[in-house]
């Protein structure tokens, strides 16, 4: 393991080149943002941060994230208005975007590097107002906490987790962020030490001291907020696949796991793929994924009180500004029969008006398991097609209002890979192989 280990290392670290570039760049958006803050009493002054700040940032993923800070008692209006316009005012107009978390922020390129102007109170230690305000204290932390040696495993651990797609808090991904892989390798000093314990883990443990009892399947403490569980954000099948990818790796070592596998398209259970897709037009890229979720999530549920089994689900958003809607069925087309159980022949009452009621269909009635009055029921829709149809003609409860206006301009309801492009039936596949993470066990 350690040879794999040692071979990683000396690739993860950006080249000196490529770091002097990056800070000169960082130095000259830092000199604009200054002169342009100026010109607000409101702001305090700004910081650098993120992994560029604590030098764990990876040639592929190189961000500069400054953070303007304004005084605790400017008002959330004033704190936007202004966060933008000095976002606006420094990033060159052709690269720059509005990108939306808790609070707007500006996004743009300068040179080859991407850079964020994020705005945050300037508030003492746990007095958070916003969702930002821990950042620039995670930054000082780990500045004086992490040795360079350590710095260098924070990397190899990043190219681990982005090789095998889990790198990445953002609610479409929501896998470990940057700030958790340094939380973790300053608990376990190396990428070495740390495989060893993940591999191990057991179910609810807890990873650094906390102050109370957290229900997620896996506990990393955040340093600087002893109230903050960092691994309440990252999704159970993404905690999953880090420890089985950490087993994995301990028990045979080797360098792809560092370097991504290309997702086939399966051959098989196509017909078993139920697919929606619909365009948006108000909705942000950035704002839309939290939406989808949710609507998948509901219709996930409508799907299965309906008869249909779920078996897994995805929401997708495409470069073409479409959202598409993955659902992996048991079956397409089930029974137009079921059974429903009533209640207990003894109990008196309630087995009367099950009876009373139900009687009126006239479909077979029987005592079934467990003492129960079962009766025959008939099914409304036995096409998983057609019942996604209906619903998404009606639907309203958990779809945003922006959606539902999409939906209202129209939507498709398909199975399997009709009309899907080669990078969407990717998409779509892997519902339906095997995860990449159980191949290195083979």
């Amino acid at each position: 393991m350690l040879d794999v280990i040692s071979e990683i290392s000396k690739c993860v670290e950006p080249p000196k080149k490529i770091v002097r570039l990056r800070e000169k760049t960082a130095k000259e958006i830092c000199a604009l943002i200054e002169k342009e803050i100026k010109k607000y009493p409101e702001i305090k002054g700004l910081e650098l941060g993120g992994s560029f700040a604590k030098k764990t940032w990876l040639m592929q993923n190189s961000d500069i994230d400054i953070f303007i800070r304004f005084k605790k008692d400017v008002s959330e209006k004033e704190f936007e208005d202004i966060s933008l316009s000095v976002g606006l005012g420094v990033l060159p107009v052709d690269s720059r975007d509005v990108r939306y978390s808790q609070h707007p922020y500006v996004e743009g390129k300068i040179r080859d590097a991407r850079v964020n102007i994020v705005p945050c109170y300037d508030v003492k230690d746990k007095e958070w107002k916003s969702a930002a305000d821990r950042s620039p204290f995670h930054t000082r932390y780990m500045r004086k906490a992490l040795t360079p040696k350590m710095r260098n495993e924070v990397r190899i651990l990043k190219t681990f987790l982005q090789a095998n797609k889990i790198l990445g808090a953002e609610i479409a991904i929501q896998g470990f962020s940057g700030y958790v892989a340094e939380v973790l390798i300053l608990r376990y000093k190396s990428f070495r030490n740390l495989i060893d314990s993940i591999a191990e883990m057991e179910e609810n443990q807890v990873i650094g001291e906390a102050t109370k009892t957290f229900d997620t399947p896996l506990v990393i403490m955040d340093p600087v907020d002893s109230n903050r569980n960092l691994a309440a954000a990252i999704s159970t099948e993404n905690i999953g696949k880090f420890i089985l990818l950490c087993r994995a790796f301990r028990d045979k070592p080797s360098k792809e796991f560092f370097a991504e596998a290309k997702t086939g398209i399966s051959e098989r259970y196509w017909d078993n793929l139920l697919v929606v897709r619909f365009n948006f037009k108000e909705n942000r890229p950035d704002i839309i994924w939290g939406q989808i979720k949710k609507v998948i999530g509901a219709l996930s549920s409508q799907l299965e009180s309906n008869g249909f089994t779920v078996l897994r689900r995805r929401p997708h958003v495409g470069q073409d500004r479409k959202v598409y809607l993955f659902f992996f069925l048991e079956s397409i087309e089930i029974s137009s029969i079921y059974s429903q159980n009533g209640p207990e022949f003894f109990r008196h009452d309630d087995s009367k008006k099950f009876i009373s009621k139900n009687l009126k269909d006239g479909e077979p009635m029987w005592i079934g398991k467990k003492q129960k009055i079962t009766v025959l029921k008939k099914r409304q829709y036995v096409s998983a097609v057609e019942f996604m149809t209906d619903c998404l003609k009606n639907v309203k409860t958990n779809v945003p209002k922006g959606l539902q206006r999409d939906l209202r301009e129209g939507f498709e309801v398909t199975v399997g890979k009709k009309n899907l492009t080669k990078s969407i039936k990717e998409v779509a596949s892997e519902l339906i192989l095997v995860d990449d993470v159980f191949l290195y066990f083979d």
